[in-house]
């Protein structure tokens, strides 16, 4: 790999190594806590978030009309989601093992903790653990999708990829041919 790219790759690395203990910090000071991996907040934090939450009665009065017609649009999509994440887990589990890919640990990506926050009604909540379920999935599928290629294609494109997975920049150049052949 080129010495510039490897060279830029591991500023990245640096960076959000950076930016993870600065959201650290910023939780300290947040005065949130994580004891026997259970969100704990001080009793002052715990009074102004039931302070803040909006009664679900005025929350439902005060929706947008369109927002509440578009809700089952949204929320139609957890059948393909459920679906994708079976089909992925049984992939990742039967065909990992066989190819020697490290397995990816689901819990990494499905977080499920804004449920802790006081200042949310149980519609906010239900939101909540959707979005989190949607954008875990997607990340969780990503990981797997991007070990897979990684295993079986790790070949640059010739055009410029948006979001592509994180071993990217490790792949063989577009017109670089491979000295060895495919798994």
């Amino acid at each position: 790999m080129d010495t510039h790219i490897k060279a830029l790759t591991e500023q990245i690395a640096a960076l959000e190594a950076e930016l993870d203990a600065e959201l650290a910090k910023l939780r300290a000071d947040l005065r949130v806590g994580l004891e026997k991996g259970k969100v704990v907040f001080e009793e002052e934090i715990l009074r102004r978030h039931r302070e803040l939450r909006t009664k679900l009665s005025r929350y439902i009065l005060n929706a947008d009309p369109l927002v509440v017609l578009t809700a089952p649009v949204i929320y139609s999509l957890i059948f393909p989601l459920l679906l994708l994440d079976l089909f992925v887990t049984v992939y990742h589990a039967v065909c990992f093992p066989v190819y020697g890919i490290a397995k990816v640990r689901r819990a990494d990506y499905l977080v499920f903790d804004r449920h802790h926050l006081g200042y949310l009604n149980a519609v906010e909540k239900l939101n909540c653990a959707f979005c989190s379920y949607a954008n875990g999935l997607v990340a969780y599928v990503r990981e797997i999708a991007g070990r897979t290629e990684q295993y079986w294609c790790p070949i640059k494109h010739a055009r410029r990829v948006v979001g592509a997975n994180p071993r990217y920049a490790q792949f063989l150049d577009y017109a670089m041919p491979r000295l060895s052949a495919p798994h």
